[in-house]
């Protein structure tokens, strides 16, 4: 039988004497092979070769990396987040990968890490965030599995600071789209103010998930179960859908195909600016939707059990993003209160 080793790399010298002689490595600038092309030698030498290049180095933070990404924990991911990591990964593998472990508890250690972040803000504070979050995950994932003694990135805080107070969709941001905007996107709208969920999960809600009482489904990110009651403005726009749906998903671009994220995306923007709605995104639907049911009356734990929230990001979100000081508020406290003294 035949066996086939990829990537040897095969090098013809001459000799002093005149003679020419063929060495062969396991890659180009790898180690040598022992023995003849094909013997047990040869052979034995080119995997032993190939399990020395894959093995991780041991005791630095590379390992670490290594033995993350191969984890339940990292599989876990939702796809898109799990290629976020990838990509924050590499980096920090580039920059810290030969990082001694053992010089992990070192109090120097946390200053340096936190000022490669602070290099990265100089770029993008957001990214400079994200990268140091799954940072300080992975070294998470180690410290509990024993594998480190401290995690330096725990609680580093963030650079990046933003208020989404002002940034909810309006009654006038609404109607505007309803007004201008295709008609294939409007029940990506309805759908978003009225179940409060991220956009991948709209996208890839299916018939079957709507019972014409309720919508369930597993979040993508956080792998939670959520059943929504539908309201009434969505159920109209629900049935009118089903009516003359042309697959098994809910929302479909105007061909009735299925949306691709990107090209979701895309004809989005287009549409918010084909009706003039500017400075919110589609994201702020979800807070949007939220702030809704908090000036509705909503409880906290009600708004999470709709939206698959845990009840401290309502908590939150109410507080520190989308609930704007809404003059209604102020009203009904006013008019509460008179009720109350004239009473």
């Amino acid at each position: 039988m035949q066996i086939r080793l990829k990537g040897i790399n095969q090098v013809t010298k001459t000799l002093a004497d005149g003679t020419k002689r063929t060495y062969y490595f396991a890659w180009k600038g790898g180690p040598r092979l022992q023995g003849e092309p094909g013997s047990p030698e040869f052979i034995a030498s080119y995997h032993a070769a190939v399990a020395a290049k894959v093995a991780p180095p041991q005791g630095v933070i590379f390992s670490i990396i290594a033995a993350f990404r191969a984890s339940t924990a990292f599989a876990d991911l939702a796809d898109r987040t799990r290629r976020d990591y990838v990509a924050k990964l590499r980096l920090i593998e580039k920059k810290f990968g030969t990082f001694p472990l053992a010089a992990l508890s070192d109090r120097r250690t946390r200053g340096l890490f936190l000022q490669w972040r602070d290099e990265l803000a100089l770029a993008s504070r957001r990214q400079a965030d994200y990268h140091l979050q799954v940072f300080a995950r992975m070294l998470s994932w180690a410290l509990d599995r024993g594998l480190i003694p401290c995690n330096p990135c725990e609680r580093a805080g963030r650079t990046y600071r933003a208020t989404r107070a002002d940034k909810v969709w309006t009654a006038a941001d609404e109607a505007a789209f309803y007004e201008l905007a295709p008609k294939h996107l409007h029940l990506a709208l309805t759908l978003a103010l009225w179940t409060g969920q991220r956009q991948g999960d709209l996208l890839a809600l299916t018939w079957g998930a709507y019972d014409g009482r309720h919508i369930r489904l597993r979040q993508g990110k956080s792998g939670r179960r959520v059943v929504v009651p539908v309201g009434a403005p969505l159920k109209a726009a629900l049935d009118l859908a089903r009516a003359g749906r042309q697959g098994p998903v809910i929302l479909t671009n105007s061909e009735g195909m299925p949306w691709t994220a990107d090209g979701f995306r895309s004809s989005w923007r287009k549409a918010c600016a084909i009706a003039g709605v500017v400075g919110v995104t589609f994201h702020d639907l979800r807070g949007t939707a939220i702030s809704r049911l908090a000036l509705a009356g909503a409880t906290e734990p009600e708004i999470a059990s709709l939206t698959g929230h845990t009840l401290s990001d309502v908590t939150s979100i109410l507080d520190r993003h989308y609930l704007n000081r809404d003059p209604g508020l102020a009203v009904s406290a006013i008019r509460k209160l008179e009720k109350r003294e004239g009473g």
